[in-house]
């Protein structure tokens, strides 16, 4: 399935005016953590293929790694933005996402979750800047003749890069809150009578108060919610271009939409040609587990294990939410695999091992082992 949809993107660099045979120059507009992992697959499957892939990155990224070896290109542009500070936001914004947003209603938890954006969108402001400024690395991108962007859409500037050296433009994205920014800026239907609002806890078999209450949820994403701050970046992208024009008006030029799920985790909706569904890319067969892996799960029994893992982005944690997290699943029969890195709880139970890194993608399949 990932040699398909790798497929479409190699046939949309072989229409972007290269003679039959030849290889293409990608150019990539990054964002961090599992973004970056979903993305980095992709890439490595084109520079296998011949293709030359170059990422601009900059001086303040955090898991984008020009240092390890690769045969990925890295085209690093200096930054006033602090890595620290970089991380750091993102650290307190997860810590806010799972600690406080969850004891709210829907209104509010979206309402702090629009000032989390808010920051990231600053972040992201400052770093476009950075780069679209930078009148020696923009020179030296247009003289390298790169024959499609590729761009994360959740972080905005790739669309801006592609229009300033007037080439095509592919995204690569999961969704954004509410649909919004797929549908304003690529067109995709999603009729509320049926089609539930992403996050709205809400499936596709709707009763009548339950339709009024997603429609509710559409007008209040299409019209309040903002995963950036709009009038910001449409000012910005006009004064670079030097004409009136706004962010979504460039995404909307985006010739392919590489969205990172499957048809099967979806409910039926409405699907345009340009959206590709590209699930499963990071997927990988699994490996034997380490051998104290192993023994944990095969002496699991009937109720199996259960494999906790705040992802990428979340690297440690209070003291006091730790023993919270630990007490609560020293209370399940299963046996638990947590990804924790920090001083070991003091309500760990005896069904609970600690690992500072699991191999996630071989853990998965171990329901086919047992």
């Amino acid at each position: 399935m990932s040699m398909k949809w790798i497929s479409v993107l190699l046939l949309l660099l072989q229409s972007s005016y290269l003679s039959p045979g030849n290889a293409g120059k990608v150019l990539v507009w990054p964002t961090e953590y599992s973004h970056w992992i979903n993305m980095k697959t992709i890439l490595e499957e084109l520079v296998q293929r011949g293709h030359e892939v170059t990422v601009l990155t900059s001086s303040a990224s955090i898991l984008v790694d020009p240092k390890k070896p690769s045969a990925i290109k890295f085209e690093i542009y200096p930054t006033s933005l602090r890595k620290h500070d970089f991380e750091g936001f993102f650290t307190k914004a997860i810590d806010k996402w799972i600690y406080e947003l969850s004891k709210y209603t829907f209104w509010t938890y979206f309402s702090l979750m629009q000032e989390i954006f808010g920051e990231f969108s600053d972040c992201m402001e400052k770093l476009c800047k950075d780069a679209v400024l930078n009148k020696k690395l923009t020179t030296k991108l247009q003289e390298s003749k790169f024959d499609v962007v590729l761009a994360d859409a959740v972080g905005p500037c790739g669309e801006l890069l592609a229009e300033i050296l007037k080439i095509p433009l592919v995204y690569s994205l999961r969704f954004l809150p509410g649909y919004k920014t797929e549908k304003r800026s690529g067109g995709l239907p999603f009729p509320p009578s049926y089609v539930p609002v992403v996050l709205s806890e809400l499936s596709d078999q709707m009763t009548f108060l339950e339709r009024v209450k997603n429609m509710m949820y559409l007008l209040y994403f299409d019209f309040w919610f903002q995963t950036v701050k709009e009038a910001n970046w449409d000012q910005f992208y006009s004064e670079v271009l030097g004409r009136p024009t706004t962010l979504y008006e460039l995404m909307g030029k985006a010739e392919m939409w590489l969205i990172r799920t499957y048809w099967d985790f979806e409910f039926p909706r409405p699907l345009l040609p340009h959206f590709e569904f590209v699930g499963g890319l990071h997927c990988k067969p699994a490996k034997p587990l380490p051998k104290e892996m192993e023994e944990l799960a095969q002496s699991s029994g009937e109720n199996g294990i259960v494999v906790f893992t705040l992802g990428s982005m979340v690297s440690n944690m209070t003291e006091e939410r730790a023993n919270v997290i630990a007490s609560a699943l020293a209370q399940i029969p299963q046996k638990v695999i947590w990804r924790f890195d920090g001083k070991k709880p003091d309500t760990l139970g005896p069904n609970t091992r600690l690992y500072k890194w699991i191999p996630q993608n071989d853990l998965l399949a171990i329901k086919r082992m047992l």
